[in-house]
């Protein structure tokens, strides 16, 4: 230790234990530590000793009471000598005369001081990492201490290597920077050395080692903390060239414009920044001890063009909580704390071309009391200035990432389709589930629970579930892009249905009851879509088919408790998958490509166009003159064995 104090934990049982401190002085004939007994008390000289007892753990504290301050002239109880005190100490455990352990400890404190001399203006000089270690002892990690266990450690005088001589750290964090690598000749590392290992190995100094400069990555940089605070990068002569599809709207303090949105997890996160032109419509459970308010709403925004809007914030108040609330606990009225809270937030944003023209902000405020479960909903959603009857008008006719998949009945009277997925709420029960519309480029999963009597018919209960699935797609075609026409078959394409088990075949269960084969449970939605083109610069995506399959399970009853219940449930799910193309198919492989495939290096595990790698430019391990008069001598070398071996020679 190289302060007044210092702590330990004793692990185990600290009832019945004793604690002592010993001073232990060296034998002057054998010079070793002279080992103490259970004989003592927390007291030894300077030093005192506290026991905090716990648990399982009890704290050791060792503290020096003396005063560590140089001697003036003509005064006592201080130090004679910047080196003030150089004691070994021992703390025991025992109970009943039993020693349980034992703590030894150095004891080097120097005297404190105030620095009164010049301060010198010479800096350290690094060496370069590359070509010698940066240090030799990383083991030591205490400036002006000793560390223990780290034998190479200069600040530690021989008496403090006695304590920890046989528990050094080894390797190179103790000290051997420069190991014996495998490929060295005088190495014999390995535990199988094969017999041509003398002809290739290394005959090379340890100061050229491969470990040297293993911590070295070229220049160093300063690492950058990610903030929501951003800076532009304008100038006088070059404004904000505006916003491109998917960044993050910018505040006037230069911070993201955030509003809560729900991550690929399916928590919210109430600060996302908002993407430029990507619309959303989430909604966020919260309550009355977990509610924060959000970005205010007296925040100006960004155009795009370093100008800066106002948002147009109108306020209502919600009459009806019953669409909003959730669960609510049962609280007497006394106890009942109620605030003003915003239910619904909705966020339009009118936008030409790369800027954003003028930002309208509907919130809905209403009451929230204690144990009270509020479902918050927010929507941003994006509408051109060019469109008339503020309706949106699409300037790029593909779909975007998170617009929803439109869907049509082409040969209904009224054309307008749904696809959508389920929305579970309360229990989970399919009654009360509710629908959400699938949204472009968004994988997604979701289900809900069918409750069934064990007496339920299996032909019944497949043409039910087969019902409550195909209650999802309310539609015939999909729409190619996201402007498609009513009126246009051709910007449509049709939905292929795979029907999971033909409805005239009745399966047979042997008379059992609570057992139903081939259940329709599962619905799986594959969407095939490819990148068509591009419109300023934003990709143009467009489906090109749409493939329902469904996928049957076994359902059996399941008994509960005495079998008392006659109702089990049946989880049936519906899963979203969107599978990107190429918009053309690859131009086929040619003979040629086939040849150079077994030549290419990255994908075999043999590189022949590197047999001779040493006598090319890219061989920069020694001068190319070398190189290749070397190259040429082995070249001889071997064309001159050949000469003299069989046949030309045998005769000779």
């Amino acid at each position: 230790m190289s302060g007044p104090r210092v702590n330990s934990l004793f692990l185990g049982n600290s009832s019945g234990v004793n604690f002592s401190i010993h001073l232990s002085p060296r034998d002057e004939e054998t010079g070793k530590l002279q080992l103490a007994n259970c004989s003592g008390s927390k007291r030894a000289g300077d030093w005192n000793l506290d026991v905090t007892p716990g648990t399982n753990t009890s704290k050791v504290t060792v503290s020096l009471t003396r005063s560590l301050e140089l001697c003036l002239p003509n005064a006592t109880e201080c130090c004679p000598s910047p080196l003030c005190m150089v004691e070994t100490l021992q703390v025991l455990a025992c109970r009943d005369s039993v020693k349980l352990a034992q703590l030894l400890i150095q004891a080097e404190i120097f005297a404190n001081s105030s620095f009164t001399g010049n301060v010198s203006e010479n800096a350290t000089i690094i060496p370069n990492q590359a070509f010698k270690p940066l240090g030799s002892c990383p083991c030591n990690l205490t400036a002006g201490a000793c560390d223990v266990r780290c034998c190479c450690d200069l600040e530690c005088t021989p008496d403090l290597l006695q304590l920890f001589n046989g528990s050094c750290f080894t390797g190179v964090f103790g000290g051997d920077v420069n190991p014996p690598f495998d490929q060295l000749c005088s190495s014999r590392s390995m535990e199988y050395i094969p017999e041509w290992f003398p002809f290739l190995c290394v005959q090379s100094s340890l100061d050229n080692t491969p470990f040297l400069g293993y911590f070295y990555h070229g220049s160093v940089s300063t690492p950058k903390v990610p903030s929501f605070k951003i800076p532009l990068e304008t100038s006088p002569g070059k404004p904000f060239t505006g916003y491109r599809e998917g960044d993050p709207i910018i505040t006037e303090e230069d911070e993201y414009f955030t509003v809560p949105q729900q991550s690929m997890a399916g928590q919210c996160v109430r600060s996302a920044p908002v993407a430029y032109l990507h619309s959303f419509d989430v909604k966020c459970l919260t309550s009355l001890e977990s509610y924060k308010e959000g970005l205010p709403h007296d925040v100006r925004i960004n155009t795009g063009t370093a100008d800066f809007i106002q948002q147009n914030v109108v306020y209502r108040t919600i009459t009806d909580r019953s669409k909003f609330i959730t669960e609510s606990e049962s609280l007497h009225t006394a106890e009942v704390l109620c605030q003003d809270v915003t239910f619904a937030a909705h966020y339009k944003f009118i936008w030409k071309d790369k800027n954003i023209e003028e930002v309208n902000v509907t919130v809905f405020l209403g009451s929230l009391c204690g144990g009270e479960i509020l479902t918050q909903r927010f929507t941003v959603e994006f509408l051109s200035l060019k469109s008339p009857n503020g309706e949106e008008l699409f300037e790029n006719p593909g779909y975007q990432a998170g617009k929803p998949v439109r869907a049509a009945n082409i040969n209904a009277s009224d054309p307008l389709g749904s696809l959508n997925i389920w929305q579970p709420a309360g229990r989970g029960l399919c009654a009360s589930a509710t629908y959400r519309p699938v949204l472009f480029g968004v994988d997604s999963y979701s289900g809900c629970i069918l409750e069934v009597g064990i007496n339920e018919d299996c032909s019944f209960l497949r043409g039910n579930v087969t019902e409550k699935l195909n209650a999802l797609i309310q539609a015939t075609h999909v729409g190619k892009r996201d402007n498609s026409s009513y009126s246009d078959l051709n910007d449509w394409v049709e939905i292929i249905r795979v029907d999971p088990f033909n409805s005239d075949t009745n399966v047979s269960t042997g008379g059992l009851k609570g057992i139903c084969p081939d259940i329709p449970a599962n619905l799986n939605i594959h969407i095939i879509f490819a990148k068509v083109g591009a419109v300023q610069g934003i990709p143009q995506q467009q489906i090109l088919a749409v493939q329902i399959s469904y996928s049957t399970v076994l359902w059996q009853f399941q008994c509960g408790i005495g079998c008392k219940n006659t109702f089990s449930f049946l989880p049936i799910t519906a899963s979203v998958q969107f599978i990107e193309v190429p918009a053309q198919p690859p131009p086929p492989v040619t003979r040629y490509q086939k040849i150079y495939a077994e030549f290419d290096c990255n994908r075999n595990d043999v590189c022949w166009p590197q047999l001779l790698y040493p006598l090319t430019r890219f061989y920069t391990g020694e001068p190319y003159s070398q190189c290749l008069a070397k190259g040429l001598l082995l070249a001889f070398l071997v064309l001159f064995a050949a000469m003299m071996s069989n046949p030309w020679f045998s005769n000779l």
